[in-house]
């Protein structure tokens, strides 16, 4: 059991619904998710595989770090070996791209066909994952690669449509992308004291993400078919905005890890709820359920850390 417990911290495991909302969104936006199932799941599978690499990664890239500032990890405690951290991200990689491959398979009377939609996305989507984590991560643009990954993973979810993203599908990804880099750049110091000038600027770039999903509404128009935006959508967005305002106020008057930490956990699962008002904007309040993916992150995040 505790071995079990050191991989599902070493994943980030209550993180994961954040990952899967991204993919609901495409296909329950798209009103694709009942007709085509079988794809839809196969993209929920490649996505949480392919988050769970990600963040093993992350580990085992940091792991000198992690031995100074965090050795109650799993690979700095030696709960997980390096060899096996490698390993393991290895398989998830495998594992999500071969998911995606299935999502891209047709079966017809001409026999089995492939489409080349999501397999393609998943392949950017590893670079981007590897290149943010083995490269770029220390650096200046590291939230920015990071963003990336949210916006690809929001595209493999649009993926289902069979065609390429359409424009209101880009705009959603690149609100989803902009937030998570302003979380991102948010938990760029999270285990000591933080720059008031770096958060200032993280939360300005989270701001930009939630104004520019104000327009969304407006293009889910034209996409939404007989459905029309949810009337909570506005008030939702600005309750959403307020809940997060508050932990990144206090953590800008007061930048100790404990305070900054509080606001990267809320803006991780807040990704489940940024998705459902985002998806109210396209089948109306009943969009608005699909929150109920953060329970069983709340749930497991009083066991498993999530930053």
């Amino acid at each position: 059991m505790k071995h079990l417990l050191a991989f599902a911290q070493l994943v980030r495991l209550p993180n994961t619904f954040s990952a899967l909302a991204d993919i609901c969104f495409g296909s329950i936006a798209t009103g694709l998710a009942l007709t085509h199932w079988p794809t839809f799941v196969c993209l929920l599978g490649s996505s949480m595989l392919l988050y769970w690499s990600g963040m093993v990664w992350n580990d085992y890239f940091d792991v000198l770090e992690d031995r100074r500032d965090r050795p109650s990890r799993p690979i700095p405690s030696g709960r997980v070996s390096m060899r096996s951290a490698f390993l393991f991200a290895i398989a998830l990689t495998i594992g999500g791209v071969l998911l995606a491959l299935f999502a891209d398979v047709r079966f017809g009377d001409d026999g089995v066909t492939l489409r080349w939609r999501s397999l393609p996305i998943a392949g950017v989507l590893v670079v981007v994952i590897f290149l943010y984590n083995g490269v770029f991560k220390a650096t200046f643009v590291g939230p920015v690669f990071m963003g990336l990954c949210r916006l690809l993973n929001t595209l493999l979810g649009l993926s289902i449509l069979g065609t390429w993203p359409p424009g209101w599908g880009w705009l959603v990804a690149i609100v989803i992308g902009t937030y998570i880099a302003g979380i991102t750049w948010f938990a760029r110091t999270e285990a000591e004291m933080s720059s008031q000038t770096m958060l200032i600027a993280a939360a300005v770039c989270i701001l930009v993400s939630l104004l520019l999903a104000l327009s969304v509404a407006a293009v889910a128009t034209e996409a939404a078919g007989d459905y029309e935006p949810s009337p909570l959508f506005v008030y939702a967005l600005a309750a959403f905005g307020a809940y997060l305002g508050v932990a990144v106020y206090k953590a800008i008057r007061r930048p100790e890890p404990r305070f900054v930490q509080r606001v990267i956990k809320r803006g991780i699962l807040g990704l489940v709820v940024l998705d459902a008002i985002l998806v109210s904007a396209f089948v109306g309040s009943f969009g608005l359920l699909l929150a109920v993916l953060l329970i069983p992150g709340m749930i497991l995040g009083r066991w498993i850390y999530s930053t």
